[in-house]
């Protein structure tokens, strides 16, 4: 009895160090090897797994960059919205490479389809998600293209820069936006757009995209854009196109001149983070003399001048007769 168990201890081991032995060489043959400043650079994020990189989390952009730097010897396209330039340049110096700075962008909400200026007509009840809701219906207000004010951005937020405003119930983005494009995504009607911060945090946009003609759309919300072309042509840096019926500004060549938002006639360009217009000087008004016409009593009465200018005239005409050319005597 004591020798089958000595026996069947001897065959188990036997065949755990056979197995280890065949593991250690698969594993060996097999072998993956990974960069160490693969660990240098996730170190070296934020790691916020947001996926505003264009990666499902940290660790893939940092593999991603080790073997562009590799492959490419550049990581143009390859940025993290989160860490900005600091993280960047951070990035750069453990793979050797120069990062180029990008300007910070920040999330824009590219509708003013508030309560006051697109009025309900109809009331919602259903699902709390803009996605769900996007395929029933157009929205209280009536416009297609709005915001439909369920907070599927608000939502997706990883970072508590956007809340919902009670009293526009429109989204609004405050200084925390990474610009992650978490929102953008989330959004299904695509008015939540990546901009440039600009100097000062100065911005010029179209803050709507509905692409109706003029008459629908100012039917549905009063600072509709109407496509009437009046920003295109007073802008002098091609900054500004016209797609079905929606004017665009290009952040990227927009000078900031503000003549697009003197012109609009709905209002729909918003200027934001601008000193108030100082107002125009009013041009002062040049009137024409007045005339007093006189009254009949005065028009009958002839003025002293009158008659004394009548006097003088009766006086030569005494003085000096006419000379009567036909009986010459």
């Amino acid at each position: 009895m004591d020798n089958i168990i000595i026996i069947g201890i001897i065959a188990l081991g036997g065949l755990g160090l056979i197995a280890a032995v065949i593991l250690y060489f698969i594993a060996n043959k097999f072998k993956v090897f990974e960069d160490p400043k693969i660990d240098e650079v996730e170190e070296a994020l934020p790691s916020a797994n947001c996926g505003g990189c264009g990666f499902p989390g940290c660790r893939a952009y940092a593999e991603a960059t080790v073997k562009a730097a590799k492959d490419k010897g550049t990581l143009e396209g390859l940025n993290c919205p989160v860490g900005g330039n600091e993280v960047a340049q951070t990035v750069g110096n453990i793979l050797g490479l120069e990062v180029e700075e990008t300007d910070p962008m920040i999330a824009m909400i590219r509708c003013n389809g508030s309560r006051t200026n697109s009025p309900g007509k109809v009331n919602y009840e259903g699902a709390t998600s803009c996605a769900f809701a996007h395929a029933l219906y157009s929205g209280e207000g009536g416009c297609q293209f709005g915001c439909l004010g369920l907070a599927d951005c608000v939502d997706a937020c990883d970072f508590d820069a956007i809340h919902m405003n009670s009293e526009t119930g429109l989204p609004e983005v405050n200084d925390k936006c990474t610009a992650c494009g978490a929102c953008v995504t989330a959004c299904p009607r695509d008015i939540i757009e990546l901009r440039k911060k600009g100097p000062k945090d100065k911005k010029i946009f179209v803050s709507c995209v509905n692409k109706e003609k003029g008459a629908p759309a100012k039917k549905n919300c009063i600072v509709a854009c109407i496509g009437c072309g009046k920003c295109d042509k007073v802008c002098n840096f091609d900054a500004i196109t016209i797609t079905s019926f929606l004017a665009y500004i290009d952040f990227s060549k927009c000078t900031l001149c503000r003549k697009c938002v003197e012109v609009c006639p709905t209002n729909s360009i918003h200027e934001i983070n601008f000193r108030p217009r100082k107002p125009k000087p009013e041009k002062p008004q040049v009137l024409a003399p007045s005339v007093e016409k006189p009254t009949d009593t005065e028009s009958i009465k002839p003025s002293e001048q009158q008659l004394t200018v009548a006097k003088t005239v009766e006086q030569v005409i005494v003085e000096k007769p006419v000379e009567n050319k036909d009986n010459k005597e």
